[in-house]
């Protein structure tokens, strides 16, 4: 075997002792898996007088499930931005009877075309047996 060759065998063989003495290539940082510690023992409530609710009853806090609901989704009295306040300020109030007025025949209305007239009368489905209406 050539000289070079044992030289690069022995280089390869002892390389991955090199590292044991250097102490900056050691994690001293880790915590020590020795040092154990008792903790507390789990302690178990005294007061085991408490009941299920009864199906039906009011809740204990006097809160119903749709207040709760109805919060979760719209939120609940949160301050308003001095924008939204704003925009609220100058839209006013609505008349008590707008949903009336809107339904009469007789409000005006602005019209949209024949196109969504069409599209507002057209069958539910799901559009695979849709078309342009033109030949072609």
């Amino acid at each position: 075997m050539p000289r070079f060759a044992k030289s690069a065998l022995i280089a390869v063989a002892l390389a991955p002792l090199a590292g044991c003495g250097v102490n900056h290539l050691v994690d001293h940082s880790r915590p020590d898996e020795f040092a154990v510690e008792r903790q507390t023992p789990l302690v178990v409530p005294p007061d085991f007088a408490l009941t299920p609710p009864r199906p039906g009853a009011p809740r204990a806090g006097g809160r119903t499930a749709q207040q709760d609901a109805l919060e979760a989704m719209f939120g609940g009295p949160a301050p308003r931005s001095a924008i939204e306040t704003s925009a609220l300020n100058r839209s006013g109030t609505a008349e008590p009877s707008i949903r009336s007025t809107v339904a009469d025949p007789a409000t005006n209305t602005a019209p949209k075309g024949d196109v969504t007239r069409d599209i507002l009368s057209a069958p539910q489905g799901d559009g695979q047996a849709a078309s342009t209406g033109t030949t072609g």
